[in-house]
């Protein structure tokens, strides 16, 4: 199998279907998750709505430099994303958070081997490969995050309310 298709399939595990690492996915995670749990704040910690967000906007980025070649993404904007306030509407960023990732899979996959030692971009931000893997490696650190949150909510057995915009 080439390198190419094994960072897709890792992509894929970690969002969409796999179990290998982790033990579960985001789409296992968030798929059937009522919005009033994704945005319940506790403590200092971001709620798990900003969690997923937060590795769509990286899949969304890293997707415009393959199609665009253009990083128009910025870690200090990485985590400003709007309350999301209904279900549809956080049903809604699931599907395009799913479809998105399997799109990246895609461009991952059929992109020619070689391309993998080339700059992302520009020289300073490495290479391609090590920028997706290091996207696949923040996903699995923030999937740990949404696991312990939702288990951390269960057990406190508290009541969902929704996060205030600062």
């Amino acid at each position: 199998m080439k390198q190419t298709e094994q960072l897709a399939n890792r992509l894929r595990e970690v969002i969409l279907n796999g179990t290998w690492i982790a033990n579960t996915n985001y789409k296992a995670q968030l798929e059937n998750l009522d919005l009033r749990i994704a945005n319940t704040k506790y403590q200092s910690l971001n709620t798990i709505s900003v969690l997923a967000q937060h590795i769509h906007y990286y899949i969304s980025g890293i997707t415009n430099v393959f199609t665009n070649n253009k990083l128009e993404i910025s870690d200090k904007f990485s985590f400003d994303f709007p309350l999301i306030e209904s279900q549809k509407a956080w049903d809604s960023f699931l599907n395009t958070f799913w479809s998105d990732t399997e799109n990246l899979a895609n461009l991952i996959e059929t992109m020619p081997e070689e391309d993998l030692k080339k700059d992302f971009v520009d020289k300073k931000y490495g290479s391609f490969l090590r920028n997706i893997d290091g996207m696949i490696e923040h996903s699995y650190y923030h999937l740990g995050q949404i696991v312990l949150i939702k288990k951390v909510l269960d057990s406190s057995q508290i009541h969902p309310i929704k996060q205030k915009n600062n």
